[in-house]
Formats: C-alpha cells, structure tokens, sequence
C-alpha cells in the first residue's frame, strides 16, 4: 500500500526535483567562479528567464497533478503515470545533472553529445505520453497545464543552455 502511495506522488516529486536541487547547488556554490552573474543583484538575463519559464511549468505541472487527483475529471491510468515519470526521471533528471556539469565545467562542450542524446530521449518521451495518452481525451484546461509545462520547461532549458554554451 504505501509503495503505491509513493507511486501516486512520484510525478509530483519528480517535479519539484529539479528546482529545488537547483536552488540548493546555486546556493552550495556561490562563491564558485562559474556562478558570479548568478547571484542578486547580478543575475544574469538567462537565469531571470529560467526563473520564470521554470516558475510557469511547475505551476502547470501542479495544477495538472491536482486535476487528475479531482474525482469528477479523468484519473491516469498506471501506463500514463509511468510513461510521465520515465520523461521526469529517465529524462529531466539526468538532463539537470548533465547541464549543471556543463555550467560548471572549464570545457562544458564535453557534455553537449550526452546533453543532446539526453534531450532527444526527454522529446520522444513527452511527446509519447502527449500523443498517446493525451491527444484524444485532453479537455481544454488540462491542454492548457500541459502546453505550461512542456513549454515552460523548453525555455527554461533553453535559457540554462544559452548561459552555458553561448554567453
């Protein structure tokens, strides 16, 4: 029973991973000399954009967790639950892990292919969970959550990669 229970918040824990492990290693290593335009008052343009991109996706994710958990909407079956903790765990964590190596790195071009192979991977995972599970039966709120998420995640990931690879 209770490893059920854990099963059923897994997604949830998985969501809030990544930010939080994020704001710990920044704090963990402030004082690194990769990290001098990510404290305040000289936060970089990129990472006020991950703030925020980051900010609207857990927000979608939340709220997309909570509409499934109201017994008058649709419940996920085990199949989505799974396939949508395969994309967080299997995908957004080894993906946080590779581009905090890269932004810390003298050489962070070393990670790009594992970033890169790790990103395709995440892609392909989404977008089975949207075109399988989703595409049919979305009403317009949880395509709503859904569009936050993914697309709040895709900038901030785009925002975290220009600050490592092109600034």
């Amino acid at each position: 029973m209770k490893s059920q229970g854990l099963r059923h918040y897994l997604s949830l824990i998985l969501l809030f991973m990544p930010p939080l492990l994020f704001a710990v290693l920044l704090v963990a290593f402030k004082d690194h000399p990769k990290l001098q335009h990510t404290q305040m008052p000289a936060l970089s343009w990129q990472f006020w954009i991950l703030a925020l991109a980051g900010l609207v996706a857990t927000a979608g994710g939340v709220l997309d967790w909570r509409y499934h958990r109201n017994p008058l909407n649709m419940k996920i079956p085990k199949k989505e639950r799974d396939a949508e903790a395969a994309a967080l765990g299997l995908g957004g964590l080894p993906m946080f892990v590779l581009m905090w190596l890269a932004m810390m790195s003298d050489k962070p071009t070393w990670y790009l292919i594992p970033i890169l192979v790790v990103l395709i991977y995440t892609v392909v995972a989404i977008c089975y969970d949207e075109f399988v599970f989703h595409i049919k039966r979305c009403r317009p709120r949880e395509n709503l959550y859904h569009r936050m998420l993914v697309f709040g995640n895709g900038i901030a990931w785009l925002s975290w990669f220009h600050f490592i690879f092109i600034r």
